[in-house]
């Protein structure tokens, strides 16, 4: 009965689940932003200590990061499908 009510207050004011992906996909982007960023200082740390890995430490830093990227689009995208449903 509440759960009806709010509906008919809301309606045609803003729709939730558009709200939700638009949360959603902040919050992905939020999160990939300190993923990557914790990825660079721990890779500067890193070849800050071992110069002579720093290749190794480099490419695996940019594959990780790459990971990272597409998760997030992953996640985006699904919100974008939300939102346009």
């Amino acid at each position: 009965m509440v759960f009806d009510l709010l509906l008919q207050a809301t309606e045609g004011v803003a729709r939730w689940d558009v709200m939700g992906a638009g949360i959603g996909a902040g919050l992905a982007v939020i999160g990939v932003g300190l993923g990557i960023g914790r990825i660079g200082g721990s890779a500067a740390e890193a070849i800050a200590r071992q110069p002579e890995a720093a290749d190794k430490i480099q490419s695996a830093s940019i594959i990780i990061a790459a990971f990272i990227e597409g998760v997030a689009l992953f996640s985006v995208v699904v919100c974008l499908i939300v939102a346009l449903k």
